[in-house]
């Protein structure tokens, strides 16, 4: 249990009395021979262990309307699997594409097919455009920046808040800058932070002017069902408001069962404009003759309908909910009161928002490292990997046992915790 003075109110003296006291944590920290691991948002295996009935699945070849699903075609995909997309997302049915297994590709085609032909309302390809640039809320989501980077476009940022990205600074990005062309978003239990983007931002997101007639949001609601509470949180329907704003073929909204059932053979969808939907679908004419059908309906069979998943994700949150309660734990008892580390406290999603003493971010990185457990890398959670303060880490806890989450975040604090006795010394 920590003291709950914090530690930039200690005297030089006390400072190196506790040095010492955190460095003989640390070793034997190190002596216990840890092989943990933090780093990504994955399912643990008793988690996957819920959709093992998938395997049995399906027991017929065709869909309700008697199409054999074992054959070419349906480029949108199996109608019943729309239908469970769409009640989850809160859309209508007509606006829904079920694809493969990643929302991740179905992202990486919009973007490319924008650079390469541009969308319904563009002027002239992306690529054709001197530069171009997404607004990026941050702490976000670090493959939709490495996606941008290997793309070759440009990312500047805004701040990631409770309710949602930093309107005024969006609104300044986009007002007068033609090569501003879209931005990330996710919405609800985001990546890392767990902050849900509120329908009263959402809204002026919709409708505020933009300089590219072009401006996509995309709307990546990949944990739109990952509750952590009995509260579950509803998105904000970003396509109803941005029809009302004028504004429809703005967002483009991705979803997946990722980590609803297997995380390698789930199935995508996204949700658009009737007028972006046709365009992605012609797109995708020339790249696929249609998607995994079988597993569709195998997904339809599991489920049967939204409803369905729902009770599903509540067997999730039995599963993962004590790992998030773990990391608050050790979090509390350790640093609680030492005025050198924030966290988020999320009820949904798959992170939990660690913000260390300015500085100090990689040094506690490379503690946890050198005591066996790995954290993704310092800055991550910033475009280009560059967090300017030094201070943003993602723990992602479901992945571990209950037992490594607790072993693990003890060994974190006791980094946090030396690490910026370190630098309070050294100044």
């Amino acid at each position: 249990m920590t003291t709950s003075t914090p530690l930039s109110d200690l005297s030089p003296d006390q400072l190196a009395e506790r040095l010492t006291t955190l460095r003989a944590d640390y070793a034997d920290l190190q002596g216990k021979g840890l092989k943990l691991d933090l780093t990504r948002g994955k399912p643990g295996s008793d988690q996957l262990d819920l959709s093992e009935g998938l395997l049995r699945l399906p027991t017929t070849h065709l869909d309700r309307s008697g199409t054999d699903v074992r054959n070419y075609g349906g480029l949108e995909g199996l109608a019943e699997m729309r239908e469970i997309f769409a009640d989850l997302l809160g859309v209508d049915v007509d606006r829904v594409i079920a694809g493969g297994n990643s929302s991740l590709s179905m992202m990486y085609q919009v973007v490319t097919w924008l650079l390469s032909h541009g969308g319904p309302d563009s002027p002239r390809p992306w690529s054709k455009e001197e530069t171009v640039t997404f607004v990026c809320p941050v702490p976000g989501y670090d493959r939709h920046f490495t996606m941008l980077a290997d793309l070759g476009i440009e990312m500047v940022t805004v701040p990631m808040h409770d309710d949602g990205p930093d309107v005024p600074s969006v609104r300044a990005l986009v007002a007068d800058d033609p090569s501003v062309k879209g931005m990330w978003l996710v919405p609800t239990y985001a990546n890392p932070t767990g902050a849900v983007t509120s329908a009263e931002v959402a809204a002026e997101l919709m409708a505020m002017p933009t300089a590219a007639p072009d401006f996509r949001i995309l709307w990546d609601n990949a944990y739109a069902v990952h509750h952590l509470t009995e509260v579950e949180t509803k998105s904000a329907d970003a396509l109803a408001l941005a029809s009302a704003s004028g504004h429809p073929n703005r967002p483009v909204v991705f979803a997946s069962t990722s980590k609803i059932t297997f995380a390698g053979a789930g199935v995508a969808a996204m949700a658009c404009s009737p007028e972006n939907k046709e365009w992605f679908l012609k797109r995708l004419s020339f790249a696929a003759i249609g998607p995994d059908k079988v597993n569709q309906l195998r997904h339809v069979e599991f489920f049967g309908d939204a409803d369905g998943v729902r009770a599903h994700m509540r067997r999730h949150r039995d599963l993962i909910a004590p790992k998030f309660a773990a990391v608050q734990d050790a979090l509390r008892s350790r640093l609680d009161g030492l005025g050198v580390a924030t966290w988020s406290e999320p009820v949904g999603g798959y992170f939990v928002d660690l913000n260390v003493l300015d500085g100090t971010a990689a040094r506690v990185v490379r503690l946890a490292k050198e005591a066996g457990i790995a954290l993704t890398p310092a800055g991550s959670a910033f475009p280009h990997g560059n967090d300017p303060d030094d201070r943003n880490i993602r723990l992602a806890p479901t992945f571990p046992s209950l037992a490594d989450v607790e072993a693990a975040m003890a060994g974190v604090a006791v980094c946090v915790e030396l690490a910026a006795v370190e630098k309070l010394s050294a100044t």
